[in-house]
């Protein structure tokens, strides 16, 4: 019979609340609740992502109110909006400026796909240019719809590996 063994467990036995648990649980948990998004507001989509970050949907409830326009200080890219060919290079520079681990949140669909903007100006979708994680569908999508896909971020990062893909990029850097 195989077990499964859960990433956190609390023996009663001992005093002084003693927690055990794996280095990859514990690092994925201070990663998924400590979430500083860098808002790449193009479009219509942004003023839904302001909205989510204001008193009603409180998006600090999930670890993310720290809003940062300096992408060395972010770890998530929202990416909200139509992302013209012109705007492109700006996204992939910025992208490129934020450290390791990050993720990227496609709000809306013309991030997600180009939306009905079937033109030579625009981007068919962010996933073109830079790796997506999570999409958020909507014509803007609403708050709640952003918090969601936000909460599906952070059950991927809880997911992941941490130090083992850490361990491999080090290596491929130095050989």
């Amino acid at each position: 019979m195989a077990t499964t063994h859960a990433p956190v467990a609390y023996d009663s036995k001992i005093e002084g609340n003693v927690i055990f648990t794996q280095v990859d649980a514990a690092i994925n948990w201070m990663r998924k609740n400590s979430l500083w998004p860098m808002p790449m507001g193009l479009a219509c989509c942004a003023i839904e992502l302001m909205a989510t970050g204001a008193s009603r949907y409180d998006i600090s409830r999930f670890g993310a109110e720290v809003m940062r326009f300096s992408p060395r200080q972010s770890d998530v890219m929202i990416v909200a909006g139509t992302v013209t060919y012109k705007m492109a290079l700006a996204v992939k520079r910025i992208w490129d400026q934020m450290p390791e681990p990050k993720w990227c949140i496609a709000m809306g669909a013309c991030a997600s796909s180009g939306g009905m903007y079937r033109s030579y100006a625009v981007l068919q979708g962010i996933d073109n240019l830079i790796p997506v994680d999570v999409y958020v569908s909507g014509c803007p999508p609403r708050p709640e719809a952003l918090l969601d896909g936000l909460m599906k971020l952070q059950k991927k990062i809880e997911a992941e590996h941490s130090t083992v893909a850490q361990k491999e990029r080090l290596l491929e850097e130095l050989t």
